[in-house]
């Protein structure tokens, strides 16, 4: 079974059950308790002075650059299958858990709750991007080309590439 089919399966299922590695299942986790396991990991080997907000921003970055890596020079075909290889997979697992660590520390150590985060940006989003808008195209965003970019409706010239407002 692909990776992809293992994230299906637990989709559907709301279980990790598509696992077969003999791993208990880990549905169960939620993001306090990874934060807390991850707080208690770098506090027993004394690193809370390490873990600013700069110095985790920073070690985010490369970790994604990382996971960037593993797909630089792949064609997007290539990309859409990798995870039915198992070095790769592997690899791209450890990547995002090492960008999701990261991620989650800078969050404890600034206090913020990443679901929430997301939730209040999505809400956003679906606001800004309305069903039925055309992406950056929409009305009121960036034209799309370099061509529709130049001129608006009205007839008048916009070089910045931005619509008038």
């Amino acid at each position: 079974m692909t990776e992809k089919e293992r994230s299906e399966q637990r989709g559907k299922s709301g279980r990790n059950s598509g696992r077969n590695s003999g791993t208990s299942d880990k549905s169960d986790l939620d993001v306090r308790e990874l934060q807390r396991r991850l707080a208690a990991f770098a506090a027993a080997r004394d690193w809370g002075p390490y873990h600013t907000p700069k110095n985790l921003t920073s070690a985010l970055s490369v970790e994604a650059a990382e996971l960037v890596e593993i797909f630089q020079w792949l064609t997007p075909e290539q990309s859409a299958h990798v995870m039915e290889d198992p070095d790769f997979a592997h690899r791209v697992r450890d990547e995002v858990a090492d960008v999701l660590a990261y991620l989650l520390q800078f969050c404890e150590v600034l206090g913020v709750d990443a679901l929430e985060a997301l939730a209040d940006k999505i809400d956003r989003n679906e606001q800004r991007y309305p069903v039925g808008a055309r992406g950056p195209a929409a009305p009121g965003r960036i034209k799309s080309t370099p061509a529709a970019a130049g001129s608006s409706a009205d007839g008048s010239s916009h070089t910045d590439g931005h619509s008038a407002e």
